[in-house]
């Protein structure tokens, strides 16, 4: 079977590429600019490149594109400069979700097909979690305000709780919540947990983007990750974080 990517050129996409190739999986990554990756994942024979924006494939595109993957991969994120943060696509995450989502139910998969969204520590799972506190709320509510990316991971959170659910027969999915994320060169150990330790505000911890990587091709590939976090939103640190 094969693991879609999308996102798949950004800092923790190209990590989740190259850790699923190292893992003998075959990947297709949708790519707007196949260039911005390196060339030695490009020119790998497990690698498939679907030379595309996603938010412009048609219906029948998609479903070719997510025909015969066994999980969908999503690093899809708002790159943080001024266009990225405040032009479009407003709902990159959220609309994407939901397209492949559809496309996955057109479909119509004899397994369930595996959905990994990464998103962020930021985003409370409103379906266990208590409220935050009055102080984070009002930041947030001016974070949610001014800064559209944040809005955009809430609601696509917020849309596979509610469109997604138990049961559903054609997919499930786990959204995985780094801290703030930061660079590291090699995979450590890293804590996994089902709710934030640490305020996202007022006392952030840190994650590595290739810590991020390595669990989500966990979850994408090993049946007993799977199992444990589907269905949750796992925060991930760093070692010193947690």
């Amino acid at each position: 079977m094969t693991i879609l990517v999308v996102g798949a050129t950004g800092a923790t996409g190209q990590r989740l590429v190259s850790q699923l190739l190292e893992r003998n999986e075959r990947v297709r990554a949708v790519v707007r600019a196949p260039e911005s990756l390196p060339a030695a994942l490009r020119g790998h024979s497990s690698l498939e490149l679907v030379h595309a924006s996603l938010l412009d494939l048609d219906e029948a595109a998609l479903q070719r594109t997510v025909a015969g993957c066994s999980a969908i991969a999503s690093c899809l994120g708002h790159r943080m400069n001024f266009k990225g943060i405040y032009g479009p696509p407003r709902r990159l995450v959220t609309d994407a979700t939901r397209r492949l989502c559809h496309a996955v139910q057109a479909s119509a998969p004899q397994q369930p097909i595996r959905f990994v969204l990464m998103n962020t520590a930021a985003v409370r799972d409103r379906a266990r979690e208590k409220p935050f506190s009055l102080a984070e709320r009002g930041l947030f509510g001016v974070i949610r305000a001014l800064l559209p990316p944040h809005a955009d991971n809430e609601d696509a959170a917020a849309w596979l709780h509610a469109n997604i659910t138990q049961g559903h027969g054609m997919i499930e999915w786990a959204i995985v919540r780094p801290d703030s994320l930061i660079e590291e060169d090699d995979v450590t150990d890293y804590r996994i947990h089902p709710s934030p330790v640490r305020s996202p505000l007022f006392d952030a911890g840190k994650t590595s983007r290739i810590n991020v990587a390595r669990f989500m091709a966990e979850l994408a590939t090993q049946d007993d990750a799977w199992q444990a976090w589907r269905w949750n939103m796992p925060v991930i640190y760093n070692p010193g974080f947690s």
